[in-house]
């Protein structure tokens, strides 16, 4: 029982000490942080990126009504078989 009320004092210090770091980091200047974001996000999309194109008609109301109804059956069939094993 000991051990367990150890294990809690350590995460309330740990969890202060966390929190006291993430106060001091975000209000200290950070004057050359700008300058590495425009540069890192410059290098994150390069000029031939390939692009997906997904062409297809959309379900109306009802097909997309018949399409949870089929989902919901199967997924009851599968339950159902499964439990039988």
């Amino acid at each position: 029982m000991n051990v367990l009320k150890n294990f809690e004092a350590l995460f309330v210090v740990t969890l202060g000490l966390a929190c006291a770091a993430n106060y001091a980091l975000d209000s200290a200047p950070q004057p050359q942080q700008q300058q590495a974001k425009v540069a890192t996000v410059a290098m994150a999309a390069p000029a031939n990126m390939q692009v997906v194109v997904v062409s297809a008609k959309r379900l109306s109301t009802e097909q997309k009504l018949q399409s949870l109804a089929d989902e919901q059956k199967a997924a009851l069939n599968t339950a159902g078989t499964a439990s039988k094993m």
